[in-house]
């Protein structure tokens, strides 16, 4: 099984100022996870810096040029109160969204069988006219459209298991019904969206968890909704917001799961996409602020990934 693995350096260049939760040392914490023996078989990809007009393949030419306009010659500015850009920013930015694009190319063309993208900053937030959530561009959603648009396809899914909605990728595809958005995550929480009732076309699944839900919960969710829903669906390209920050130890939310449960969630999508997408799997980091606890729960991920087919 071939696995490949996205980054680049002008990942750490995005920054976020002291204190932020979206820093550099996320990747840091992510590279010393990789380093041992078990992932030596990781296939290393570096990057490829995306166009312009494949971000606005889901998001607005103003929203593009206003994030461009808005970085700074020299320390940060503020989109919003928790959305930062630095000189670094826009190739990171590009740079994230071409991960998953090449990702995508990748499984395609037959030189990997899934793929993990340790990109920053991270994209499920971004709406398609404005940053918001620590999101500039919705990398996820982008790597959709751009599949559906290169590759031939119409039915692409996406399950998101950050502990935060990701209503940036339902924005984008809630009247789409050949695109299939399904999430679980804790509700109420931020960003306030996620409510079952918000079903899109019949394309959109969304599982809110109250704080303090644990494993059971969260599988149960799985098992009984969002997996049954994109079996349903037969999809052609399994995408995943992969966050981990509903670990019990991440800092910015309350729900209780461990690094084995985004092991099995990784391999129980990984039997989706073997079943109906030829193994075609591409997952993208979203959240993960505990760094111990994000190495812990990448490399659950990763072994899942690894251990396909």
């Amino acid at each position: 099984m071939t696995t490949f693995f996205y980054s680049h350096p002008a990942f750490f260049e995005h920054q976020t100022g002291a204190g932020h939760p979206e820093s550099p040392y996320r990747l840091t914490a992510i590279a010393t996870v990789l380093k041992r023996p078990e992932f030596t078989a990781l296939v290393h990809q570096e990057a490829p810096r995306a166009e312009r007009e494949t971000v606005q393949l889901i998001h607005t030419e103003s929203h593009v040029r206003n994030v461009f306009d808005l970085i700074p010659a020299e320390d940060i500015a503020y989109l919003d109160p928790d959305t930062v850009l630095s000189p670094g920013s826009g190739e990171a930015a590009l740079r994230a969204v071409g991960a998953v694009c090449a990702a995508v190319d990748a499984v395609f063309e037959g030189k990997a069988d899934n793929a993990f993208c340790g990109v920053r900053p991270p994209g499920h937030h971004a709406m398609p006219e404005a940053a918001m959530g620590f999101c500039l561009f919705n990398n996820i959603a982008v790597g959709a459209a751009h599949a559906r648009r290169n590759h031939g396809i119409q039915r692409v899914a996406i399950v998101d298991f950050d502990v935060h909605h990701g209503n940036g990728t339902q924005a984008a595809f809630e009247d789409n019904p050949e695109v299939l958005y399904a999430s679980t995550h804790q509700h109420p929480w931020y960003p306030g969206t996620g409510n079952p009732r918000e079903t899109g076309v019949g394309n959109i699944f969304n599982l809110g968890l109250p704080a303090g839900s644990g494993s059971k919960a969260f599988r149960e969710a799985m098992t009984g909704t969002i997996l049954p829903a994109v079996d349903r669906f037969k999809p052609e390209l399994l995408l995943v917001s992969a966050g981990f920050d509903a670990h019990r130890d991440d800092p910015l939310a309350s729900l209780e799961l461990d690094e084995e449960d985004f092991g099995w969630i990784t391999a129980e999508l990984v039997k989706l996409a073997d079943r109906h997408a030829q193994g075609r799997l591409v997952s993208t980091l979203e959240g993960g602020y505990s760094l111990q606890a994000l190495g812990a729960s990448v490399a659950a991920h990763l072994r899942a990934l690894m251990a396909a087919g």
